[in-house]
């Protein structure tokens, strides 16, 4: 002590402030306001009066000193990169780094937020839209601040209570400028494309910051898109979301709180399959809710019968994982613990599902930051009717691009791949009907669900309704809910397109496009030629799973969907191995050095797959080919796709690509692992087996004997096709290299001259609602190679083909198919007309 009585310091030590007697002292009042107009009323609300009555006891409002229940994370509980985020904080102090900045919050209690990685152990508040915030927004800024709100005076800003209330340009909610609703527009797809970084950033699985399978969104209180990544985010992620967000709805009602986040994977209440898992957080604005950022991502494995969850040999859905109803994961901001113990400890490989957890939090809290920041500068109320107002444009589109449609009701079929000994299918029916400037879809019809993995939810078949008719209507707008309200989709119950509890959802990805195809092969007759040939048909999911060599106890999951190549159109050739335009922008296949960095594998071979493309005078896209040696023993493949035994078909005449193959090399010896192609269930696989994933082509567009000479030569020098093919297919000869045109001219004529076709007849015992069903003549069976039960196409000219299972073989040569009259009008034919027919396959399988 010194001689007055005061603590000596040490060295270097600073001395303490002087106390203060008596209370804080009010800041001097600010200068009158200059003479101009005032500005109009509070786009947001002023800070609640309780909280100005305090200050005005002469309590200057100050930030609070750190709450006592903040506490650093466990120590044992790692971040991604292996370090405790606490002593990373730490060493970033004593270095003399400054801490990482600190976001405000929406609604909380303070400006300030704990620094990243902390956690509060109580009444915890996440963010929310509310005056307070921008309170906390002026006070940082200061009244002259080029984004700070404006007062009736110039001066610093100080107390709220102390000049009175703030102003803000106010919310026009009937009207608001061009330039402030493109703003508003490009912010919120700003705010999607930035939480995609971040989840790419964060994630732990190389499924998400490698094969990018996650979409991000932003939706409404009213469970409406807002806002997506259009051409990045995936259509079959974000258009469910409405139905998730009405299940969360209907289980919490109005017990929803600033806070809270929701998780959710059931496919009966608006999930995808079990693997694709949905974060919801609800913002709040003006005592509403408000703008929902969500993120749905795919995690590699959760549960279920064998490694990945996915498998084509399920029978009910709990051999695929866990099922998560809504659930409250989070609540007000204080994570539900239990219940993660729960569910992570019923998954395959837990640290890396619980780090993508943590991921999709931050990203959803990343989003809320910048919600929060649209909604200071603007206003809730402006960015509200910004967004009816976008929604409503998004409609308009769509109704004009309707209304250019001609009237009618249009059918076709598509087939999914299911039986065991014969090729036994599961159709998907589909009944477009264009009135004005509103089209409804109607999928009665549709196959009962099955007992295979190929049903969905409620959700799925209305997602692949609205994503085809939006591709080929109004590609070019916005993507959010108010395309969708001239579409109307019927699915019925019990069907693979709206199945009930306990069918397996696995392939809904595979049904989905399925839907899209039937959906597009009516929209065909519509459109008079402006189609595309078909695509892969599914995700290709392909799965090798076993215990980890590199981390004892732990199971490693090696998740690959091989893209392939996309339909031919009018005008150009299919793209190769991409994802289609039905997909987002997920990578075409993992990068080998992340993937052999990861899993005890060595790919050894990746390349475009020749002739794989669908014939036509416009070529389908290549698939690829991929050869993967497993250097692990006692590890299982399962593997869940589709067009491994149909092919996707071309359309106006072009031919189909080639079909998906999944397979093993042992010894140089093939070994199929399932009598059904494409459907494999945990099929053990031994040390140094190749596991070769051949992806399929596209479908080609128009004849294929009119394609120009010149591009199949430049097919042929790039190795897309093969000379056989060159010469069989398309009829080009080529002598010494260069085109012998006379040579083709003839080759093309005798080719064209060879083609099988039928005088097709309507005809009585046939199934009248189904096209799929056709007799025909002995001759015609022998000369395609194929009996009853087996499959073949009949080519439409100006759209998709009619695929058929052979009902039975009529004796006699005269070249003549019975089918029911609805197949007539898919095929936009007479009776008695004349079509090409081609064979399929053979119906056998095994």
């Amino acid at each position: 002590m010194d001689a007055a009585g005061r603590p000596l310091r040490r060295h270097g030590e600073r001395r303490p402030p002087p106390a203060r007697a008596g209370r804080l002292r009010r800041r001097r009042a600010a200068p009158a306001a200059l003479a101009r107009p005032a500005l109009s009323r509070p786009g947001l609300r002023a800070q609640p009066r309780a909280r100005r009555r305090r200050a005005g006891r002469g309590g200057r409002d100050l930030p609070r000193a750190p709450s006592r229940d903040v506490r650093s994370r466990r120590p044992e509980r790692d971040d991604r990169a292996g370090e405790c985020a606490a002593e990373r904080l730490r060493a970033r102090r004593q270095a003399g780094g400054r801490a990482a900045p600190r976001a405000a919050r929406l609604d909380g209690d303070r400006a300030d937020r704990a620094p990243p990685r902390l956690v509060r152990r109580r009444g915890a508040r996440l963010p929310r839209v509310g005056a307070r915030a921008a309170a906390r927004e002026r006070r940082a800024r200061g009244a002259g601040h080029r984004r700070g709100v404006r007062r009736h005076h110039r001066g610093a800003a100080g107390l709220e209570w102390r000049h009175g209330p703030a102003r803000q340009p106010e919310a026009r909610a009937a009207v608001i400028d061009p330039i402030t609703l493109e703003v508003i527009r490009e912010t919120l797809v700003s705010c999607v494309r930035e939480m995609r970084v971040t989840l790419v950033r964060t994630a732990y699985s190389s499924i998400l910051y490698e094969g990018e399978d996650f979409s991000c969104v932003l939706m409404d209180g009213e469970a409406q898109i807002v806002a997506m990544s259009k051409g990045q985010d995936h259509p079959l992620h974000i258009v469910p979301i409405g139905w998730s967000m009405k299940a969360v709805r209907e289980t919490f009602g109005d017990d929803i709180h600033p806070g809270d986040m929701f998780l959710h994977n059931d496919p009966y209440t608006g999930g995808t399959h079990l693997n694709d898992v949905a974060l919801i957080y609800p913002l709040f604005a003006d005592g509403r809710m408000f703008i929902f950022p969500v993120v749905r991502a795919h995690w590699g494995d959760v549960g279920g019968m064998s490694p990945g969850s996915l498998s084509g040999g399920a029978t009910e859905i709990f051999q695929e994982g866990v099922r998560i109803p809504p659930i409250r994961i989070v609540d007000r901001g204080r994570p539900n613990e239990a219940a993660l113990e729960l569910i992570f400890a019923n998954m395959r490989g837990p640290r890396e599902r619980r780090g993508d957890f943590q991921a999709m939090v931050g990203t959803c809290r990343k989003a809320a930051e910048r919600v929060d920041g649209l909604a200071v500068k603007y206003g809730a109320v402006t960015v509200r009717a910004a967004v009816a107002e976008l929604m409503d444009r998004a409609e308009g589109r769509m109704r004009r691009a309707i209304a250019a449609l001609p009237d009618g009701e249009y059918v076709y079929e598509a087939h999914l791949e299911s039986g065991r000994e014969r090729l036994e299918p599961l159709t998907v029916r589909a009944r477009v009907a264009i009135a004005g400037e509103a089209i409804t879809v109607d999928l009665t019809g549709t196959s009962p669900q099955t007992a295979g993995p190929t049903n969905v939810g409620p959700a799925m078949a209305p997602t692949g309704a609205f994503t085809i008719i939006k591709a080929f209507l109004d590609p070019g707008s916005d993507v959010n809910s108010g395309a969708f309200r001239p579409l109307t989709v019927i699915t019925p119950r019990g069907t693979i397109v709206n199945a009930d509890p306990p069918a397996p959802c696995g392939g809904m990805v595979e049904v989905k496009y399925c839907v899209e195809t039937a959906v597009m092969g009516a929209l065909a007759q519509a459109l008079d030629g402006r189609v595309a040939g078909d695509l892969k048909g599914g995700g290709n999911h392909c799965y090798v799973g076993g215990p980890d060599p590199r981390h004892p106890g732990e199971t490693f999951i090696f998740y690959e969907y091989p893209a392939g190549g996309t339909g031919g159109f009018d005008g150009g050739d299919g793209s190769n191995t991409v994802r289609a335009w039905t997909e987002s922008d997920m990578t075409t296949l993992q990068p080998i050095e992340a993937i052999e960095q990861r899993y005890p594998v060595r790919v050894e071979a990746t390349s475009l797959r020749e002739d794989s493309g669908g014939p036509g005078r416009w070529r389908g896209g290549l698939g690829l080919t991929r050869a993967v040696r497993i250097l692990t023993p006692h590890t299982r493949l399962s593997v869940l796709a589709e067009k491994a035994v149909l092919p996707p078909f071309g359309v106006c005449g072009g031919a189909a690509g080639a079909t998906n193959r999944f397979y093993l090399t042992r010894a140089g010896r093939e070994i199929a692992p399932s009598p059904l192609p494409g459907k494999v269930s945990a099929f053990p696989i031994e040390r140094d087996d190749v596991l070769m994933m051949e992806s399929s082509g596209g479908g080609g567009f128009g004849d294929p004997l009119a394609r120009d000479p010149a591009l199949v030569a430049a097919d042929l020098a790039e190795g897309y096709v093969t000379p056989a093919a060159a010469a069989s297919i398309y009829g080009v000869v080529l002598a010494n290299g260069a085109i012998d045109a006379a040579a083709t001219m003839t080759r093309r004529q005798a080719l064209a001259g060879a083609r099988r076709r039928v005088r097709v007849t309507a005809a009585a015992g046939l199934d009248t609602e189904r096209g799929r069903a056709v007799r025909l003549d002995a001759a015609t069976a022998t000369a395609l190679g194929v009996a009853a039960g087996g499959v073949v196409e009949l080519v439409n000219p100006r759209g998709a083909p009619l695929r058929a299972w052979v009902d039975a073989v009529l004796a006699g040569d005269g070249r003549g198919a019975e089918l029911a009259p609805v197949a007539l009008r898919m095929l936009d034919v007479v009776d008695g007309g004349e079509v090409e027919i081609r064979a399929v396959h053979s119906g056998a399988l095994g």
